[in-house]
């Protein structure tokens, strides 16, 4: 499953969770979110780009 992940541009909702290790209702809310800079819609979908949000986490763990 890993391997997958590794290889995916876009992140689903499901591998999302995975990835962050969050549930559904958190990773919509950061879906959702309107500056994070890794949301991309296609249709009514959302997707996380998986590099820019590497690069939004490693952001929000320079704040701390």
């Amino acid at each position: 499953m890993e391997k997958i992940l590794v290889d995916k541009a876009l992140l689903t909702l499901d591998d999302f969770c995975i990835y962050l290790g969050v549930g559904k209702t958190k990773a919509r809310e950061l879906l959702h979110m309107p500056r994070n800079g890794f949301t991309v819609r296609i249709g009514n979908r959302l997707y996380a780009h998986k590099k820019r949000l590497d690069e939004w986490l490693e952001k929000q763990c320079e704040h701390y």
